[in-house]
């Protein structure tokens, strides 16, 4: 069985589950949200940017970064986690920009896509354009690199997704939006302090052996044979590996949300399994792609861009 993306008409966000119709209540459980504890259409209506990554950090990062980027009162210092009732996923509010934390791996990012995109749904959200700002391992690529995903990819190099589903195996497809692809590199040349390109990304279930690493608690093949993996991962286009793309680009796609992925690269698996770069290197790379998407907010908002000098603050 496989099913492929499908961006719905009118611009809202489609739900493929004839049976939430007959719910009375829809519980948010992960999020701590309702539709009959709290007004979602009021609370969320007029969001047009969602953008997920990992940290709860990085997120209220991202947010207060937003804040002083779109140009609003106060210094965003005072931001209210949406989710505080929970201590799964962290959720901020920022003008038209939604900015949340999905954990590490394709079964957290799974169960906070499937809360979001009813709470979009409910709350009855138009024209939604969603981001995944990430961390990742480089392939050919120089650490702080930024890559802007074409194509998310499984461990065989294949669009997909595959999920077990009442014992059956259910193949979904994984395309990203092509115009964002394009929108987003045009942003990036207003920053030229750091690499961006565009590239395959290869999600993997697993951070070690998943993703050919050396330096795990089990590790059953050599170094050669990694490199010799690797490098076909490169030669069929992969730039970089993380463990998310795929679910969401899978999800995002058949509910009709335009999405991308923009990751930035932490070291070249080519060149090593390790991250040794400093705290104070790691924390600037990771603003990279802040900083990209930001721009892309700004741009898509018609707003002055801020020509690609101011950063994140570290939390």
């Amino acid at each position: 069985m496989t099913e492929t993306t499908r961006y719905s008409g009118g611009g809202f966000v489609h739900i493929k589950n004839p049976h939430l119709e007959a719910m009375d209540e829809d519980v948010l459980y992960h999020l701590d949200l309702g539709t009959r504890t709290h007004d979602l259409p009021a609370m969320f209506g007029d969001v047009k940017f969602v953008c997920v990554g990992g940290s709860p950090n990085r997120m209220k990062a991202f947010a207060r970064f937003m804040h002083k980027e779109l140009g609003l009162e106060g210094d965003g210092e005072d931001l209210a986690d949406i989710c505080a009732g929970t201590d799964r996923y962290a959720m901020y509010r920022v003008g038209p920009v939604l900015s949340i934390s999905h954990g590490m791996g394709i079964p957290s990012v799974s169960i906070m896509l499937h809360e979001l995109i009813k709470l979009l749904h409910h709350a009855k959200c138009r024209d939604v354009t969603i981001i995944r700002i990430g961390t990742s391992g480089g392939l050919g690529v120089q650490a702080g690199s930024v890559v802007i995903t074409d194509r998310a990819v499984d461990a065989c190099f294949q669009p997909r997704f595959e999920q077990v589903v009442l014992g059956d195996v259910v193949v979904r497809g994984t395309d990203l939006d092509g115009g964002l692809v394009e929108e987003l590199l045009a942003c990036s040349e207003a920053i030229p302090d750091f690499p961006t390109l565009v590239g395959h990304t290869m999600c993997t279930y697993d951070f070690y052996e998943g993703q050919g690493r050396l330096d795990g608690a089990l590790c059953s093949f050599s170094n050669e044979k990694k490199l010799e993996y690797l490098k076909r991962a490169h030669d069929a286009g992969v730039r970089n590996i993380e463990m998310e793309s795929t679910a969401f680009a899978a999800l995002c796609g058949l509910c009709g949300l335009r999405a991308a992925v923009v990751c930035v690269t932490l070291l070249d698996r080519l060149e090593g399994d390790q991250i040794r770069a400093s705290h104070e290197v790691l924390q600037e790379y990771q603003q990279r792609p802040q900083r990209l998407v930001a721009a892309f907010i700004q741009r898509r908002l018609g707003l002055r861009a801020a020509a690609g000098n101011t950063r994140p603050s570290s939390d």
